[in-house]
């Protein structure tokens, strides 16, 4: 895993994965794109852990990424992330399976996802519950722990209480799986006492952290910027352009006019020999 606010970002409004969701990719583009969408969010992509597992060296890899962030699938950003004491700002690597265009990502660091996107997002969602999932994933860890289909859902509204009282999953397997019996002969009548008795006390639930601001930011140089003004991740001054408008005063001397200016204002002092006399 990467530190903390830095790894991969899944970005919402994906379609399901296929098996040929970089079909339109070069070879090598569609295999390091198809490794990244199976990493879990907060994966290290960078450049050198990527170089240490996939058989591509880290030129390869970063021109890889360059293309990705052409082709729609990858963003680099930050977020201004508000909590409590501070406001943080923090690294992100936003990815995407389904490739988006310029106005999409401008959307999205605006904090908003397209409605077509959160339709689409919305008929995506697991049909399995958390609670489910952990209840039918004990019997890989602790066979004697095995539950049916029937037990999962029977046992599945007392997982979800422990979840609402703020319980995390490593302390619900603990309560469910320490200290069991040599032989275990119902193992849901078993786990339902379990639940019933070490259920914890509520939990106050600590402030989610907000962001306030997201940015992208250019690929090669790192300035900040939104999708408009950096199509396929790359600003302006790094694909070439040359902004018309000044970057300085309004009134500053123009770099081919600086000598003489100089020249002028030297001219225009007195000589060293007279400063004394006035």
């Amino acid at each position: 895993m990467a530190g903390p606010g830095y790894g991969k970002r899944s970005a919402p409004g994906q379609r399901p994965r296929t098996g040929h969701d970089f079909a339109h990719l070069l070879p090598r583009d569609a295999a390091v794109a198809a490794y990244i969408d199976g990493l879990c969010d907060g994966a290290d992509i960078s450049v050198k852990t990527l170089a240490k597992t996939l058989p591509y060296g880290q030129c390869a890899l970063r021109t890889t990424l360059n293309r990705l962030q052409e082709a729609g699938h990858l963003r680099r950003g930050s977020e201004c992330i508000a909590t409590e004491e501070a406001l943080l700002w923090v690294t992100r690597t936003f990815f995407s399976r389904t490739w988006h265009d310029d106005d999409w990502w401008d959307t999205f660091i605006r904090g908003d996802v397209p409605p077509e996107q959160d339709q689409e997002r919305t008929s995506q969602r697991p049909t399995l519950s958390r609670s489910f999932i952990l209840l039918a994933a004990l019997g890989r860890h602790t066979p004697t722990l095995t539950l049916s289909h029937t037990d999962c859902v029977t046992l599945e509204p007392q997982i979800t209480e422990w979840f609402e009282r703020g319980a995390t999953e490593p302390e619900v397997l603990h309560a469910l799986t320490e200290g069991l019996p040599p032989r275990i002969h119902h193992p849901a009548a078993l786990l339902r006492r379990r639940l019933l008795d070490k259920l914890p006390p509520v939990r106050e639930a600590s402030p989610t952290p907000r962001i306030v601001l997201r940015t992208l930011e250019c690929r090669e140089c790192r300035a900040p910027g939104n999708a408009h003004a950096m199509p396929g991740g790359l600003c302006a001054p790094c694909r070439g352009n040359t902004p018309n408008t000044p970057t300085g005063p309004t009134d500053a001397v123009p770099d081919h006019g600086v000598h003489a200016r100089m020249s002028a204002v030297r001219a225009g002092l007195a000589p060293r020999a007279e400063r004394g006399r006035r």
